[in-house]
């Protein structure tokens, strides 16, 4: 259910990693017929597993603090996640762009508690 690891740079408190979105995934299947686009569910679960293993290891989903989806992903999208860890807050704050070439637009951002 995870997407294909293209490159991954980590520093102590960040990373970014470029993933492509294939278009047989689970979280295609019926969301939605016709216009399959990848739910805010599975950005969260993806943010949530390279988060804890690059960045907090052994901490736990608490709460979603904001939410602000901009682009649809589709199949077949090459993304570029930032994860970016504030340990003192306890925040995993993360950004979604899709890249097009030289173009990056930005698909979603987030911050996420963790406990």
């Amino acid at each position: 259910m995870l997407p294909v690891e293209i490159s991954c740079q980590q520093l102590a408190d960040s990373a970014v990693l470029i993933l492509r979105v294939e278009p047989d995934l689970f979280w295609f299947r019926g969301h939605f017929p016709g216009q399959p686009i990848l739910p805010g569910v599975a950005q969260t679960d993806w943010v949530m597993h390279y988060g804890v293993e690059l960045l907090a290891p052994g901490k736990h989903f608490s709460a979603i603090e904001n939410i602000k989806f901009q682009q649809p992903i589709l199949p077949g999208n090459t993304l570029r996640l930032t994860l970016n860890w504030q340990a003192e807050k306890n925040r995993l704050v993360f950004d979604y762009e899709i890249l097009n070439g030289e173009q990056a637009l930005r698909a979603s951002s987030r911050k996420i508690s963790l406990c």
